[in-house]
């Protein structure tokens, strides 16, 4: 078969039959970030949180989506997609329904969507706040619409424990050894009915002003939080 040369001849060589074929350089690939032009697949990996206040007799359930970009490659993530607020309770129906359509289209536009914490967690409701499981002060239910955003945005890797694995075992020995120097061990009759009781850590603590939680224990000399590592002694 003849071949037409159109072009004019630089240079050439000899093949030789056991010469090993060209390799052809890597073609990359393109790394997916998150954008408002994802269209929505047909099924999202989520999970539901629920929210119980002492201000009303009805929960909330706090279901966020996420969408799995860059699948079966070393890039693969998850970023939340899309978030649902659903309760009984249709108080706050109207102010619950733009703040779910206003996150969405936040966590769709792209970019760094974890400053969603900190400006739902600054909202303070005019009525007081309340204390929740564990020992934690909530300024308000947005603040902890906040906090479930945290927790979920750390489980799926967009956020990091400020507290490393060290400083938590630290801590953990640290109380272990103030609960058994300072307070009787507890019945088991009593560890059954204290379900929903708000202490999670030892009596008489105090209200850590870094994070909010009844965890301020004497420690060492020292004022430590429990919760989140903060000492007063620097």
């Amino acid at each position: 078969m003849a071949i037409k040369i159109a072009s004019k001849i630089v240079g050439y060589e000899v093949a030789k039959p056991d010469a090993p074929a060209p390799v052809e350089a890597p073609t990359t690939q393109a790394v997916e970030e998150m954008h408002e032009k994802i269209k929505r697949p047909e099924n999202l990996e989520g999970a539901t949180y629920k929210i119980k206040t002492p201000h009303s007799e009805h929960a909330l359930y706090v279901t966020i989506n996420d969408v799995v970009l860059n699948p079966g490659s070393d890039h693969e993530v998850r970023r939340p997609f899309e978030i649902f607020i659903n309760s009984k309770n249709m108080e706050h129906y109207q102010w619950i329904s733009a703040l779910t359509l206003i996150i969405s289209a936040v966590f769709r536009k792209g970019g760094d969507c974890t400053f969603l914490v900190e400006e739902l967690r600054s909202v303070f409701d005019p009525k007081g706040g309340y204390m929740k499981r564990g020992g934690r002060w909530m300024p308000s239910l947005v603040a902890e619409i906040g906090d479930v955003l945290e927790l979920h945005m750390k489980k799926i890797g967009l956020l990091k424990d400020e507290i490393d694995e060290h400083q938590k075992a630290y801590l953990a020995q640290k109380r272990a050894e103030f609960v058994q120097n300072t307070q009787p061990a507890p019945a088991p009759e009593a560890d059954a009915q204290c379900d929903d009781s708000t202490q999670q850590y030892p009596e008489g603590a105090q209200l850590c002003g870094k994070c909010h939680t009844k965890a301020m224990i004497q420690m060492d000399g020292c004022l430590t939080c429990l919760s989140c590592g903060d000492s007063k002694c620097g």
